[in-house]
């Protein structure tokens, strides 16, 4: 067999190289796709003992109007019919793949308690410690500490969720979660590590 041209041999092995480099982009990009265990996975690690943190459902806009009151929620950023039919499906995902819920808490914003109710039925405990610091990152610091201490008490039976707000989703885990989005934890550790995340349905 004749060899190759030297500028033939470096066209080769150019159009090798940028063979390989897709290819491993495309596994890079499925392996980040993947992330933490989400969806079906994370299902099957939700055992007893598991807190399931949610941002609440679909409530158009950010943050709430001037003056809002929490004994108002006519005063405040609600749910709308995406969000109040994305928590009816919260919940219908929970009851079709068996998931015990021992108790559900729920800051004290009406789109919160909505969405718990939808999602979970009743009762619906109402936590200050998961309340929006949005308004008032003061206390953040002070919520999040709470929340914590809060969380690792638990021990079942079956799953703790709570429904709550991004700042405290993202303050007590670092992840920004997409309304209706939930992220599983193990509170058994007391640094409470992340097991997953459950994606809100499109």
């Amino acid at each position: 067999m004749t060899a190759a041209a030297p500028g033939a041999r470096a066209r080769i092995v150019l159009a090798w190289r940028a063979g390989v480099a897709v290819l491993l982009a495309g596994v890079l990009s499925q392996a980040l796709a993947a992330g933490p265990a989400e969806n079906a996975d994370i299902w099957l690690a939700m055992d007893d003992g598991a807190a399931v943190l949610m941002r609440h459902a679909e409530a158009p806009g950010g943050g709430d109007p001037p003056g809002f009151r929490l004994d108002d929620c006519t005063t405040q950023r609600n749910l709308d019919e995406v969000g109040r039919d994305q928590a009816r499906r919260i919940g219908q995902a929970f009851r079709e793949r068996g998931i015990r819920v021992g108790r559900v808490l729920s800051s004290r914003w009406c789109r919160a308690r909505d969405t718990a109710r939808l999602a979970f039925g009743e009762p619906v405990q109402e936590a200050e410690v998961f309340d929006s610091f949005f308004g008032t990152p003061q206390r953040r610091e002070a919520r999040t500490a709470d929340a914590r201490q809060l969380l690792r008490q638990w021990r079942g039976p079956g799953v703790l969720v709570v429904i709550t707000h991004q700042v405290n989703i993202t303050a007590l885990t670092g992840v920004f979660p997409a309304p209706g989005e939930a992220v599983v934890l193990n509170v058994r550790d007391a640094d409470l590590p992340l097991l997953g995340r459950i994606r809100p349905a499109p």
